[in-house]
């Protein structure tokens, strides 16, 4: 799908070069990329921005300077995207406990390449940073508005038929599109955004990346329009920590500075939008594990009246604690379905992983199909010839084909641990497909887990694509410590798979738990299981609990060392930090693999209902686009005056219809995908038009559909010079008289006698 955009939007600013400005104008016609340029830049957006879909090439035009235009034959098929001009921009990025970013971006955008008196459908393509998620999309329009809302599934009525897939979805993992219908040329269209999306965590340092770089064809034509950029950025950390500014892409100036507070605001006219995305890097100074608990009573419509509380651990700025040692199991798929690029970039990213591990770690590497295939019958020890042993494997045995078997991988990889003190044990799973017997995996796991060895195994699990089901590998994950991670596009399986590798390796606390919560009733915690704190990033735990939470709640774990370990977590009230909305997110997604396992309609109803509250996708609800008339202006005349005056009077908002947007969500995996061993990012094929039309008829037209049909007939001659046409047309005509003579043999051949 992103391939086809990219075309479409190739197609559209070569298109607009027949857009004429007139002579006070500021900036030329866009003009197409040169194959260097194609090779180091998409035209995938890198910014929010807005497209004119164009159907019919001839309405291609300036709506105030009407020019010649010479006719344009047939349409486009697929639609052009003409990249709409940008009166203005604003950035707006709120940070919470070192954890999640809300962004709202508001703009204003002009339909500048349409006729005036002709109108088109425009599309809005929104990409978001890391782990990005929409959380809703405003539309305002001299007569409509539109907006985004989330309902239940069940609460679907009044809605219109289900949209065109293009009408929103995500054309990759980040980058969501939206269609607005039917825009009249020259309109001014003011689009209002918001998402969340995850910090960036390295070395002690926080990063906030968000994608804020506009290409030049999107600045006015014109010398004398403003052009504003506004960026406002607000960190707050929460009570009892000093935030600390490192770096910057735009010139900020600092507005606020409290405790674990910052405020910053950028405003300018400017010549050219912004050119590279807004990132802002900061600490949180710390230099040993420290965190606080975070106490919130809920809002007056949550429909959950328990008191709320987010504790966080933060790991320290200290670059040389110890970390764990390992006893790695990577148990990885190689069923056909990972032929190609998955299953390449996997081996590439593994045999980075086994360059990572320390000398004194052990492994051992599993590949599964329907088949399992072990590099050894043990674990070695990761030594540099051991370790280019196991690449020389990787290379000769992954090789993809045949079916999908986790359950017996799994079993082997946890018998090889020797559960020592000395090491943690952990088993990577990587796979992109669905099996019958997830839930009684998941039973297998937790009779391993129920052997009271002092370090368990931790499973540390990696999706790919939508096929898997990635609420099974959450829940693997959750139950046993480990970490979770999602590979939803095939290109970022190497970065993903390091980042979970990374993370894995670098734990320095582990067996995390907490004292004084024993006189809290119906206390619940997410997730259910405390993951290990890793030098790589913070950990962020969420529940509800009634009673009276106690003022210093106290952190046990044990270091790399096999000492124990205790920190006293400040306990204090979040007064001014939006809890429920900072945690909707995680708390959805943990719940929902919940509910998936127990198969509990009481958690699915709770899931739909904190997804509706806080506008959060989830797999119990929809999203649906609602347009509403802004009211009609209705003059009446006043005949008492000599002059006559007209009073305008304006009816009241009515809403017009709800349509239905294609589902969000990532699923439950896909079965009979996984057993067909289609490859991850293949949609479901449709049947072809000559296919329908081949069932509808048996006659010698049906047979013909087979080979052809009408739109590809008209397609093809439409590419056509005249002289291959008349070629064609005369050659076709032959072969209709042969046809016809044959027709007349047959009826008329020798029955005389």
């Amino acid at each position: 799908m992103a391939e086809e955009f990219v075309k479409a939007v190739e197609d559209g600013v070569h298109l607009s070069k027949r857009i004429y400005f007139g002579k006070d104008r500021a900036v030329a016609p866009p003009k197409p990329m040169t194959a260097m340029e194609k090779a180091s830049q998409s035209y995938l957006p890198e910014s929010p921005m807005l497209y004119a879909v164009i159907n019919d090439p001839a309405i291609v035009d300036n709506p105030d300077i009407p020019s010649y235009q010479p006719h344009v034959h047939g349409r486009c098929d697929p639609p052009a995207l003409i990249p709409l001009q940008m009166n203005g921009i604003s950035l707006e990025a709120d940070c919470y406990l070192d954890n999640m970013a809300f962004i709202t971006v508001t703009g204003s955008w002009r339909v500048h390449c349409v006729m005036g008196s002709r109108s088109c459908d425009c599309r809005i393509a929104i990409p978001m940073g890391e782990q990005g998620s929409i959380l809703g999309v405003e539309v305002e329009l001299p007569r409509k508005t539109y907006c985004t809302k989330i309902v239940a599934v069940d609460d679907e009525s009044g809605t219109e038929k289900l949209a065109k897939i293009e009408d929103g979805c995500f054309l990759t993992p980040q980058i969501f599109t939206l269609t607005i219908p039917q825009v009249d040329g020259g309109t001014n269209i003011s689009v209002t955004i918001r998402w969340s999306q995850k910090l960036l965590y390295s070395n002690g340092q926080l990063t906030l990346d968000v994608p804020f770089s506009f290409p030049d064809f999107v600045t006015p034509a014109g010398k004398k329009i403003s052009k504003k950029e506004k960026i406002q950025l607000n960190v707050n950390s929460g009570p009892g920590t000093e935030v600390m500014c490192k770096t910057t892409s735009h010139p900020l100036k600092e507005r606020q500075r409290q405790a674990g507070k910052l405020g910053f605001l950028y405003e300018s006219e400017v010549l050219n939008w912004s050119s590279c995305n807004f990132v802002f890097s900061y600490t949180v100074s710390s230099t040993h594990i420290s965190g606080s608990v975070l106490l919130q009573s809920p809002p007056l419509l949550d429909t959950d009246q328990r008191e709320m509380f987010c504790c966080s651990l933060f790991p320290g700025d200290q670059q040389c604690r110890k970390v764990f040692r390992k006893e790695v199991v990577f148990v990885v798929d190689i069923s056909g379905s990972m032929k190609g690029k998955p299953i390449e970039d996997t081996k590439q990213a593994l045999c980075t992983a086994l360059s990572k591990l320390d000398s004194q770690d052990l492994f051992n590497i599993i590949a599964f199909n329907s088949e399992k295939y072990l590099f050894s019958s043990s674990l070695e020890l990761a030594t540099k010839k051991a370790i280019e042993n196991a690449t020389q494997w990787i290379g000769t045995n992954f090789v993809a084909g045949g079916g999908t078997n986790i359950l017996n991988p799994l079993t082997q990889a946890m018998e090889m641990f020797s559960y020592s003190q000395q090491h943690i044990p952990v088993i990577f799973l990587v796979t992109d497909g669905a099996v019958e017997d997830e839930r009684h995996i998941c039973d297998v796991l937790k009779s391993h887990l129920m052997q009271n060895q002092m370090i368990c195994p931790r499973l540390c699990t990696l999706g790919i694509g939508l096929f898997c089901n990635h609420y099974f590998l959450r829940m693997l994950a959750m139950m046993s410590h480990g970490h979770y991670a999602a590979a939803y596009d095939v290109d970022s399986i190497e970065v993903r798979m390091e980042q979970l590798f990374s993370r894995a390796s670098s734990v320095i606390l582990a067996n995390i738990s907490f004292e004084n919560l024993d006189g809290l009733e119906e206390f619940e915690v997410l997730p259910t299981s405390t993951p290990d704190l890793s030098s790589e990033g913070p950990l962020v735990l969420s529940g509800r609990y009634r009673g009276v939470f106690p003022e210093m709640l106290k952190a046990k774990g044990v270091l790399a060392d096999l000492s124990n370990f205790s920190v006293d977590l400040k306990v204090v009230q979040a007064k001014d930090i939006p809890l429920d909305k900072v945690l909707a997110r995680q708390q959805v997604e943990l719940i929902t693999a919940q509910a998936w396992l127990t198969e509990n309609k009481d958690l699915e109803q709770k899931i739909a209902q904190t997804s509706i509250q806080h506008a959060v996708i989830s797999e119990y609800t929809r999203m649906i686009l609602m347009e509403t008339d802004r009211g009609k202006l209705v003059t009446e005349s006043t005949s008492k005056r000599k002059v006559s005056t007209a009073a305008a009077k304006i009816e009241e908002p009515k809403l017009e219809k709800k349509i239905l947007l294609q589902n969000l969500a990532v699923g439950f995996g896909n079965y009979s995908a996984t057993v067909e061993n289609i490859p991850p990012g293949a949609s479901e094929t449709k049947p072809e038009t000559a296919e329908i039309l081949a069932k509808a008829a048996s006659n010698c037209c049906g047979k013909m559909c087979d080979i052809c049909c009408c739109m590809c007939c008209i397609r093809t001659c439409s590419k056509m010079n005249d002289q291959c046409a008349i070629v064609l047309t005369q050659f076709l005509g032959s072969l209709a008289c042969l046809g016809c003579f044959a027709c007349c043999e047959l009826c008329c051949s020798g029955n005389d006698g």
